[in-house]
């Protein structure tokens, strides 16, 4: 099973200081496009990815061919609301 199957929804709840932070990134990228690093270099938390598509505010974007186990993520329209309301 790949990543993109993996994913399930559910309702919204309030974002994290750390998931509000990296969702914030999104709002400046083409398309809602989510960083898979930090501004240090530092893998951006599987904790922080997963709870945000659980909740809706992001989705997978496409399975990364050479890097099947990373998630690479976008926006969705939630996740655009919950940041401008943060």
């Amino acid at each position: 099973m790949d990543v993109l199957t993996q994913v399930e929804s559910t309702h919204a709840g309030k974002p994290t200081g750390a998931q509000i932070k990296w969702l914030e990134k999104g709002l400046a990228q083409a398309g809602g496009k989510l960083p898979l690093f930090d501004e240090d270099g530092q893998k951006i938390s599987v904790r922080t990815v997963n709870s945000c598509l659980k909740q809706g505010w992001v989705e997978p974007w496409f399975n990364n061919p050479i890097k099947p186990d990373w998630l690479v993520c976008k926006l969705t329209d939630s996740g655009r609301q919950i940041i401008t309301k943060s």
